[in-house]
């Protein structure tokens, strides 16, 4: 229900190519909600645009504005958008249980996972980026990092997230019948798992928790109007 790049006072994503904002995007293709989309493309240097400075100072994405309202960051925008259109939908099971681990994985996903994945990211392109003849020694370097700083730590998050997913009789990360706040968070770093991994060392319950949500219609909707996605394709 978009009204893509058209001008509007109401609901409006901020979306750039490539980015965390997808699964905002997911969201609000479940909500069914009319908004539209505002698409940025990424520079040269593979950098969003100095135009969303104009949204946000920070000039980052995901962010959305809601009539004169201005929500960044992922967490807050799902939790927003969850509070004001959601009607009772994609809230976690009301058990004491259910309602900690939903905020527990909302937080994970940005302030544990995502540091990890970009800096195992930055470290990867890092040396390719320096003058031919630091490269062998930069690799060395950042190569020793990863295996001690990084891939140690994913490798425990991706242990911890399959064995909740184990318990998890429907699937979704609190458990209830449809994705609450912490299923929409954690798509994209579910998403960039075997990349950052390797496909071999992503767990089947991870594996089946992405496939379930690309099945979705309102995932695949928002897969098609959201432009250019590494992560998934049609």
């Amino acid at each position: 229900m978009d009204n893509t790049d058209k001008p509007s006072t109401g609901l409006v994503l901020h979306h750039l190519e490539n980015s965390r904002s997808q699964r905002v995007l997911w969201l609000l293709e479940e909500l069914e909600i009319p908004y539209t989309i505002k698409h940025y493309k990424r520079t040269k240097e593979q950098l969003a645009p100095r135009e969303l400075r104009d949204i946000h100072p920070l000039g980052k994405s995901p962010v959305i504005t809601d009539g004169d309202v201005t929500v960044a960051e992922s967490g807050a925008i799902i939790e927003y958008l969850i509070e004001k259109y959601g009607n009772g939908r994609f809230e976690p099971p009301p058990t004491q249980e259910a309602k900690l681990q939903n905020r527990y994985y909302t937080h994970f996903g940005e302030g544990t996972l995502m540091p990890y994945l970009v800096n195992l990211h930055i470290f990867n392109i890092v040396p390719n980026r320096m003058p031919w003849f630091m490269r062998w020694f930069t690799r060395l370097i950042f190569g020793a990092l990863q295996k001690r700083l990084i891939v140690p730590n994913l490798g425990a998050a991706s242990k911890l997230i399959e064995s909740d997913l184990a318990k998890s009789p429907t699937g979704w990360i609190s458990r209830g019948p449809e994705p609450s706040s912490a299923d929409f968070v954690m798509l994209f770093p579910l998403e960039a798992f075997p990349l950052a991994l390797g496909e071999k060392n992503v767990g089947p319950k991870t594996k089946a928790w992405v496939e379930m949500a690309h099945k979705r219609p309102a995932y695949i909707r928002a897969l098609e109007k959201g432009g250019n996605y590494v992560y998934a394709k049609l």
